[in-house]
């Protein structure tokens, strides 16, 4: 009797640690289902906050473009002020060759989202659709705001009866206006340049560009193993990997690095100006 209940008894325990066993696994199993959609839900959400910032950052460019344009319309009807239509024009140029970038990253943005919800996706690819329209209309506008502009200095020539003189003021402008625009746009490109690269520890090291546990520490790194961007425009870079270390200072709150579905680092720059104030260049160790 006594063995028949103690052979009940170990059973007893056995189920009992089985159980006990099976609750953990089911408790861990849910804790991680849970884990796994709060990385998507966070990823989808980051997601939405990149793609709007660029579209308002696309928005102010072309509120920028057609204050400039009224500026310039205004200006060449008072038959003055050659030197601000001169300026404004180098601002046009620039804003739309920096829109042109940012719908461009825009829709490598929406190529790469995550993002689930089919819905949401046609919606914003029909916002980016409209914005390419946007801007070819208005590539169209400053065409022929630009060719009013050559025919009203032509009008004058005409009316002052000198028309081979001011045909040569007026190309001489035109060369001064162009070299002009291209050197705003090359300082403006410097201004805005930066470096980013992401490697393993032994990666880096063969680079020098970590040496002993500092990073950057001399000159002599190699600086072709970077990725040059325009800060302006790159605010998203994929790390692809499950751990991630910042090797240069950055403001804290000029940034962050979320998890994908997949656990994988990504780098969000909400704060451009601020997070490369510290350095142009970006350096992240990564396994």
């Amino acid at each position: 009797m006594k063995k028949l209940l103690y052979i009940a008894l170990i059973g007893l325990l056995t189920f009992s640690c089985t159980s006990r066993k099976e609750q953990q696994k089911a408790e861990d199993d849910t804790t991680s289902t849970i884990d796994s959609l709060k990385r998507a839900l966070n990823q989808s959400q980051n997601e939405s906050n990149d793609l709007m910032q660029t579209i308002e950052q696309i928005q102010e460019g072309f509120r920028q473009i057609n204050e400039a344009e009224g500026i310039v319309n205004v200006t060449s009807e008072e038959g003055d002020g050659r030197q601000t239509i001169i300026d404004n024009m180098n601002l046009i140029e620039q804003k739309m060759r920096l829109n042109r970038e940012l719908i461009t990253n825009l829709q490598q943005q929406l190529r790469t989202s995550s993002k689930s919800n089919s819905k949401f996706k046609k919606t914003m690819e029909e916002m980016v659709k409209n914005l390419q329209q946007q801007l070819d209309e208005k590539e169209t506008q400053i065409n022929d705001l630009k060719k009013q502009l050559e025919d009203r200095d032509i009008r004058i020539a005409e009316q002052a009866e000198q028309i081979d003189n001011l045909n040569e003021d007026v190309n001489i402008l035109n060369t001064q206006n162009e070299e002009k625009a291209k050197q705003m746009a090359e300082q403006e490109k410097e201004l805005n340049k930066a470096f980013y690269v992401f490697g393993t520890k032994k990666e880096l090291q063969q680079q020098k560009i970590l040496n002993d546990g500092a990073v950057l520490r001399n000159n002599d790194f190699n600086k072709d193993y970077f990725t040059e961007i325009d800060m302006r425009v790159t605010k998203v870079i994929k790390l692809y990997s499950k751990k991630a270390t910042m090797l240069t200072n950055h403001p804290a709150d000029s940034y962050s690095l979320d998890k994908d579905t997949q656990g994988q680092y990504t780098l969000r720059i909400t704060n451009p100006q601020n997070f490369w104030s510290t350095s142009k260049y970006l350096v992240i160790m990564v396994k």
